[in-house]
């Protein structure tokens, strides 16, 4: 069974996490820890970046680094992680609640 992920406000990246569907239990593991999401500290981990993008292009890259990690899985590769890929829908929930905070408050 596939969930999905988040629906944030931003059309072209709503769509791009409208289409996202993952196992049911990468996604309640994601949501779990995305309570303790941090963007200063996960976010640079996981883009290797020494100064943080705005959460849109950040997003966009997470994006599309996840949708690798997730062909990956699909394929049956010894390269996958699956704690690399739970921290990366860790952060694209907590930056799509980034957008949708700051949409709101525009």
């Amino acid at each position: 069974m596939t969930a999905p992920i988040l629906t944030p406000l931003i059309p072209d990246l709503h769509q791009s996490l409208a289409a996202l569907r993952r196992p049911q239990l990468l996604v309640r593991a994601a949501r779990f820890g995305a309570q303790e999401y941090n963007r200063k500290r996960d976010l640079k981990r996981l883009l290797r970046v020494p100064v943080l993008p705005r959460p849109t292009a950040a997003l966009s890259q997470l994006i599309e680094i996840e949708t690798e990690q997730d062909a990956l899985r699909r394929a049956g590769e010894a390269s996958y992680s699956l704690t690399h890929h739970i921290d990366l829908l860790i952060a694209v929930m907590g930056e799509a609640r980034l957008l949708a905070r700051d949409a709101d408050t525009a």
